[in-house]
Formats: structure tokens, C-alpha cells, sequence
């Protein structure tokens, strides 16, 4: 083997690398974004929930009365200003862990819901 062979062996090696290294990192980028985008639709969903479910209480309850949609909204502001300040740079992991405990808390909801419902339904 001659030294151009060689130094073209080498080259094709560093090109390899490069590609792998560009590719690897494209993939991270993706699920970054995946996972940052599920955490969004989620806090999305729990928000317009929210929403509903503070209507749905005042509907039963008046509106002078305790609030208790108002610390799952201030959660949700926490969690969502937390993705702004640290989800450029959160682990993909991190970023699951925030969707889940938003997921949590939507299933909190959605359990306090059902009890008022049943609470609202006419006894036979």
C-alpha cells in the first residue's frame, strides 16, 4: 500500500465518522423535538381542561368558592416556564418526566371531575 492509498483510507475513515457523528446527532435532535412537542400537547390538553373544569365547578359551586383547578393551573404555568428556561437544554428524560406529571395531574382532574359529576346526577 502506498501513501496515497493510505491518506485516501484515512479520509474515507474521518468522512465515516463525520457522517456518523452528524447522523447520531440529528437523531438526538429529533427526539428532543418529539419529546418537547408531547410535553406542549400535554400541557395544552391539561390546560383547555382545566378550563372546562374550573367552568364545571363554578357551574355546581358558584364562583366564591375554593379554587381547586387554580394550583393545577400554577403547576402547570411552573412546569411550562421551567420547558422555557431549561428544555433547550433538559435531557430527553427530563422532558418525559415533565410530560408525565403533566399527564398525572390531567388524571387527577379528570377523576375530580367524575366526582362532581356524579355528584350533579340526579338520584334514581
Amino acid at each position: 500500500m502506498n501513501a496515497a492509498e493510505i491518506i485516501t483510507l484515512v479520509l474515507l475513515a474521518i468522512a465515516a465518522a463525520a457522517l456518523l457523528a452528524i447522523t447520531a446527532q440529528r437523531r438526538r435532535t429529533a427526539r428532543r423535538q418529539r419529546a418537547t412537542r408531547r410535553l406542549l400537547d400535554s400541557a395544552d390538553v391539561l390546560e383547555a381542561r382545566l378550563r372546562t373544569a374550573r367552568s364545571e365547578i363554578e357551574a355546581v359551586a358558584g364562583e366564591h368558592i375554593d379554587d381547586p383547578v387554580q394550583e393545577a393551573m400554577r403547576e402547570m404555568l411552573r412546569q411550562r416556564l421551567w420547558l422555557r428556561e431549561h428544555g433547550e437544554y433538559a435531557s430527553v428524560a427530563e422532558l418525559e418526566q415533565v410530560r408525565q406529571s403533566i399527564d398525572q395531574a390531567r388524571a387527577r382532574i379528570e377523576t375530580q371531575l367524575g366526582r362532581i359529576e356524579r355528584a350533579r346526577a340526579p338520584v334514581a
